[in-house]
């Protein structure tokens, strides 16, 4: 329901800012209308909801990674209100990132509701989350994988069930609501040609390298942006500068898929027909050059809107800017007359696969997406082979998304995996061991040799009176002399002490931890914070953790 109250409110703004505009005319009112919806966007966020906008998606991962799948409530309805001002009033993102974080916060706050644990709210967070792309796109299938790929990671077979069911509502009560209106309106026929094959293999390339252009265009805009002193001044220059883009290329008014709906039809001159300086130019050069601006320019009209103070996502421009790699690549082709012709629908629709799948580093979902909201079942091996080669190729030069780049931009860090993510659970204040004694650097040996004697372990950490830690002595460092009364009053701590392997610092990760663990080989190291010895932790005690966090996870 959430879903179609955001769609039906962005159309609504939208028809009502552009029924009357005159093609034929400079439309000067798309300068002005990006920035009066991220102002008034950002405006309501900040101070009627406590919610300022952003990419939504990164947040979600990072509070399921960190913060026990506890998202705040004010979620579940504020970024209907800040998507539908930002994208009505032709901000170049797309509905679904708000969407997401909607669905992801009303599972989440269900799960509290009902007292359910961390994972079981994690569970929930990905059920809204494929309702709500299902409910979008009328694509429960690829909205499930979705859930999996981005949001979950990880599932087991009878966490499975509640994501088909939820995906299945939220697609079926979009339908009751607003009718089976896809985004895409246009009967696929075309039929796939082994022939092609070659032309796909290129064109996965491409939408690899586009990709990466994509996502680096994204993040230097809006460190850009994050530069400026005052968040006026990130409004003023980002919503004026997506108004002058938009002015010239008003293909990247809002969302945009009724452009792709318009290349996909077959109706590409038409995109010129808005624009106050190409529409008397019917030259199919033109329109190439044309769109490949739109290409350069579109992710950087979509970092603007966000950053300026907008809310929304990039999984709308990712499959706008594919389509359009697509729509030029075979249009271009087809231009030259070099061997075969290209199906343009074809390649515009497996484009818009390869630069998803290699923006989100989510190849599954890109193919199941595509195929169910066109309806393209024919396309499915191209669909593969492309998301295939153009994940390949991004993550050859770029390891990480857009998602897990723009949270380590912040100092915000996703697990790589299952067991980093268990050991992130384990704070290394809870598994320090304070039951060795320390000694003075100013004491005698015989003091060391009385605590050894009281003593269950073999380490001795040596503190002076500020509580710092000055180093340790090991018991294979006193063995030798330990019972020589000579040496009893005439050797010092400070004699015989030296600086431990490494240091822990109490602030660190137990990530960070067990890498100074690794690399030093020792079993047992000190913990300090603020320049105060707590005492020390070790890998044994660790493992213990580990292993209690592993079966109370199985357990739930």
């Amino acid at each position: 329901m959430a879903a179609v109250i955001l769609k039906s409110g962005v159309h609504a703004i939208q028809e009502f800012l552009t029924e009357d505009f005159y093609n034929e005319y400079a439309n000067f009112l798309y300068i002005l209308y990006p920035m009066i919806g991220i102002t008034a966007a950002y405006l309501v966020g900040k101070f009627i909801f406590k919610d300022v906008g952003g990419h939504g998606i990164p947040d979600v991962l990072f509070i399921i990674s960190k913060k026990q799948s506890l998202i705040p409530r004010v979620k579940m309805y504020s970024r209907l209100f800040t998507s539908a001002l930002t994208v009505g009033f032709g901000g170049s993102v797309g509905l679904e990132a708000p969407m997401v974080v909607t669905g992801s916060a009303i599972g989440s706050n269900t799960g509290l509701l009902m007292h359910l644990n961390a994972k079981k709210r994690t569970l929930l967070i990905g059920c809204g989350a494929a309702a709500a792309i299902s409910a979008i796109f009328g694509a429960p299938i690829g909205a499930v994988i979705f859930a999996i790929e981005v949001i979950l990671m990880e599932i087991s077979t009878a966490s499975f069930i509640p994501l088909l069911i939820a995906s299945v509502m939220g697609s079926l009560t979009s339908m009751i609501l607003i009718g089976k209106d896809s985004i895409f309106n246009f009967n696929f026929q075309e039929t796939f040609h082994a022939s092609h094959m070659p032309y796909y293999l290129l064109l996965g390339i491409i939408c690899g390298l586009v990709s990466l252009y994509f996502n680096r265009a994204v993040r230097k805009t809006e460190s850009a942006l994050e530069g400026l002193e005052s968040q006026s001044m990130r409004m003023l220059y980002g919503g004026a500068l997506l108004g002058f883009m938009v002015f010239f290329f008003p293909p990247i008014y809002g969302e945009g898929y009724s452009t792709l709906n318009q290349l996909i039809e077959g109706k590409s001159a038409e995109i010129l027909n808005r624009s106050p300086f190409f529409s008397v130019i019917e030259n199919p050069y033109m329109i190439i050059i044309f769109l490949v601006l739109i290409i350069l320019v579109k992710p950087i009209a979509s970092a603007l809107t966000i950053g300026g103070g907008g809310s929304g996502g990039i999984f709308a421009p990712s499959l706008y800017v594919g389509g359009i790699v697509g729509f030029v690549f075979a249009y271009s082709k087809n231009l030259f007359g070099f061997h075969i012709p290209l199906p343009l629908a074809s390649f515009t629709l497996v484009a818009m696969c390869g630069v998803m799948s290699g923006v989100q580093h989510s190849p599954l979902s890109a193919i199941f997406l595509i195929a169910e909201i066109t309806g393209g079942y024919e396309l499915f091996v191209p669909l593969m082979f492309v998301s295939a080669i153009s994940y390949i190729t991004t993550t050859y030069y770029q390891k990480d998304s857009l998602y897990s780049l723009q949270l380590k931009d912040k100092g915000k860090f996703l697990p790589e995996s299952k067991d980093q993510e268990l050991l992130e659970l384990i704070d290394i204040t809870h598994v320090i061991e304070r039951d060795l004694l320390p000694i003075h650097p100013d004491s005698k040996l015989k003091d060391l040799t009385n605590l050894v004697k009281i003593s269950k372990r073999n380490i001795f950490p040596v503190v002076d009176e500020k509580k710092s830690l000055r180093g340790i002595v090991t018991l294979d460092d006193i063995r030798d002399i330990m019972f020589d009364a000579s040496q009893q009053d005439t050797v010092f701590i400070r004699d015989l002490m030296h600086s431990p392997p490494e240091i822990l610092l109490a602030t660190e990760n137990m990530q960070k931890a067990m890498e100074k663990f690794e690399s030093s080989g020792a079993w047992n190291l000190p913990v300090i914070e603020n320049g105060i010895y707590l005492g020390f932790v070790s890998k044994s005690r660790i493992f213990n953790a580990y292993r209690k966090r592993l079966i109370r996870q199985k357990q739930d």
